[in-house]
């Protein structure tokens, strides 16, 4: 968006700012300690919980999300319905320990929850690791791009690979 940081570059705007956008650009292509030793990249992912209405149409609480992370993005009712469909309703048999694990969280006597963001059972942790990437580009079209305003799943994909591959232990020391 229309969001600055404060910034030490020489290609700075007159006033000292860049484009937020533009600065988080700075930051991942570079090798820096100083721009790095204390980045962190930002990813969030809302779903329509009956109050964040659509990727194009969006409230006020989706608005405050959408400059709240470097990357917002909104999972579709189609892509949960499919993720929901293909691993919890009628998986194949590489994926039934998703559903083992769902349905032991959630079977009303279970003390433990097994399918959580927190708590995975590792048999359908292994289980989903290999179905998203087995099933990465039909994934991602679950997703619609909130902020960056324009951006694409693609884009994300090749940022969050330029951080992977960079050298951490040697910025970092």
């Amino acid at each position: 968006g229309n969001l600055v940081a404060f910034s030490k570059s020489s290609q700075t705007s007159t006033k000292g700012y860049d484009r937020y956008g533009d600065f988080l650009l700075r930051i991942i292509r570079s090798n820096e300690k100083s721009l790095l030793s204390d980045f962190t990249f930002t990813v969030g992912i809302v779903s329509n919980h009956g109050n964040w209405f659509t990727a194009e149409d969006h409230n006020k609480e989706l608005k405050v999300l959408a400059e709240s992370y470097d990357w917002l993005l909104f999972l579709t009712d189609a892509g949960l319905a499919e993720f929901v469909q293909t691993l919890i309703v009628q998986p194949k048999k590489e994926y039934q320990a998703i559903r083992d694990a769902f349905n032991m969280s959630y079977d009303g006597t279970t003390r433990m929850n097994r399918f959580t963001k927190v708590r995975m059972e590792l048999s359908a942790d292994l289980a989903l690791r290999e179905y998203f990437t087995s099933n990465l580009p039909n994934i991602e079209r679950w997703f619609n791009v909130i902020s960056p305003a324009g951006a694409t799943i693609s884009e994300l994909r090749n940022h969050l690979n330029v951080l992977a591959s960079k050298p951490w232990e040697d910025i970092l020391k």
